[in-house]
């Protein structure tokens, strides 16, 4: 007797529900997962779905940089490069993760190649001041800023960034100078004033200034 061709249909079906479950992940091993390893699997999905995706590659180098793995984030910091290459963040990821891997000249290399890639912009060289500066590089920070500085001299958020710069690095002297330049310039920014006021500083309201720098 002959097997009609919709038996043979269901047992297919289950043969391939069966083998294809095998490798399937199961509810169980998503709640095994960590929260960080569980951002990683997601990052991992978006890559895999669209390998340009800059920002994906991004986040998978600072996973990667906190675990101390600096190969496998700088690679990644690199593929963020290619598809973004003014990135920022990924820049200096790449710089410190050089330094992190005991490559001190090509981290040099690097970073000198992104300043002069941000040097014909104000919000550039400030944008990369701030990447420097949550890698904790600070000298490559300070660079970016005065690079700022020189292009926008005028600029009440390049003084001000200077002057918070400043602060974290404890001199209270050229945070109070800074600042201060910063508020003769653009008067209304009430935690630059408030700041100022920790520093010892009398706030007057005076000639409104000059506060443009030019957009990346």
């Amino acid at each position: 007797m002959s097997i009609k061709p919709t038996i043979f249909c269901i047992i297919f079906a289950l043969i391939i529900t069966i083998t294809g479950g095998c490798n399937a992940p199961t509810a169980e091993d998503e709640i095994d997962r960590s929260p960080t390893e569980a951002h990683r699997h997601r990052l991992e999905q978006r890559v895999a779905r669209r390998y340009s995706d800059s920002e994906a590659h991004y986040e998978l180098g600072r996973l990667y940089q906190q675990d101390g793995l600096w190969e496998k984030a700088r690679q990644h910091f690199l593929t963020t490069v290619r598809f973004d290459p003014i990135h920022r963040g990924a820049q200096a990821g790449i710089v410190k993760t050089l330094i992190q891997a005991g490559d001190e000249d090509r981290a040099r290399t690097y970073a000198e190649v992104y300043l002069d890639q941000a040097a014909g912009s104000a919000a550039a060289s400030l944008r990369l001041a701030v990447a420097f500066q949550g890698q904790q590089l600070d000298d490559y920070a300070l660079k970016c800023y005065e690079q700022a500085k020189s292009l926008a001299p005028n600029s009440a958020v390049v003084h001000r960034q200077l002057g918070y710069f400043y602060l974290g690095r404890d001199d209270r002297d050229k945070a109070r100078q800074h600042l201060t330049r910063s508020f003769e310039l653009n008067p209304s920014q009430p935690t630059v004033a408030e700041q100022l006021g920790r520093l010892g500083v009398t706030v007057r309201t005076p000639r409104q200034g000059e506060d443009d720098i030019d957009s990346e």
